[in-house]
């Protein structure tokens, strides 16, 4: 985020669980070590839900750093101003906050406020990207997050971290300069997974590639032709060498 006198670097974690496979292992240390290297965090606290053990977990976690934490209480559009106070006060009681600011992204409540209340707990120091630069992420590294959450939508109870999703090529047609060819794989760990995924003859499939062109195309500026093939890991959350292979 840019602004007239600051810039915001800000980094979505992995939500920190008790791991049960190796991916969950390295997913923790890479919150732990983003924690290590940052100026504040901030806790996310949905407003729709009460806070429950996860969040007392991760509390507990915090309060070893000497890193302020910002209390961030969430969707306040989807519920009654009462509870709002209500998760508010919980929170207050959860950690002993550098601030706790309630916003809405939907509707647009104080998201301008937590963005100066974060500026305000930032050291003086040189910009670290150009103005107008959004992201250091690669567009395939988007590319295969935006077909991921496609795939996972309506089957995220099923396949939390079950699925994962990379790009073979990614070029221009030749002869094409308004048309990109995407070619990705996305990967399940069961021949069951495979079959929820694939949806009765492939129809989910479709509709999975159909959502994730238009998002692409929405980024990328371009028409795309994207070709989708599902494959069975077996087991790759525990097995270091396919864990390599998927980027993790």
């Amino acid at each position: 985020m840019h602004h007239p006198d600051a810039q915001l670097v800000l980094i979505d974690t992995p939500g920190l669980h008790k791991p049960r496979t190796l991916l969950g292992q390295r997913l923790n240390d890479l919150v732990r070590d983003t924690w290590a290297e940052v100026d504040v965090i901030g806790l996310c606290l949905p407003a729709d839900e009460p806070i429950g053990q996860g969040d007392r977990f991760i509390a507990r976690e915090l309060v070893k750093l000497k890193t302020p934490v910002v209390g961030i209480v969430t969707k306040t559009d989807l519920v009654a101003p009462v509870v709002v106070a209500e998760r508010l006060a919980a929170a207050a009681q959860l950690l002993d906050f550098a601030d706790l600011v309630p916003v809405s992204a939907v509707a647009d409540f104080q998201v301008r406020t937590l963005a100066e209340v974060l500026v305000g707990m930032l050291p003086e120091g040189p910009a670290y990207y150009p103005d107008g630069e959004l992201t250091d992420e690669p567009e395939e590294t988007l590319v295969a997050e935006l077909i991921r959450e496609a795939a996972l939508e309506g089957v995220r109870e099923e396949l939390p971290h079950s699925l994962a999703v990379t790009i073979e090529e990614m070029k221009p047609r030749e002869g094409r300069d308004d048309l990109l060819d995407i070619h990705a794989n996305v990967y399940v760990e069961r021949s069951s997974q495979k079959a929820i995924v694939l949806g009765a003859r492939g129809a989910r499939m479709k509709e999975v590639g159909t959502a994730a062109r238009q998002q692409i195309e929405s980024l990328l500026g371009t028409h795309v032709y994207l070709d989708l093939h599902v494959r069975v890991a077996k087991d790759w959350q525990r097995d270091p060498r396919q864990l390599r292979k998927l980027g993790f």
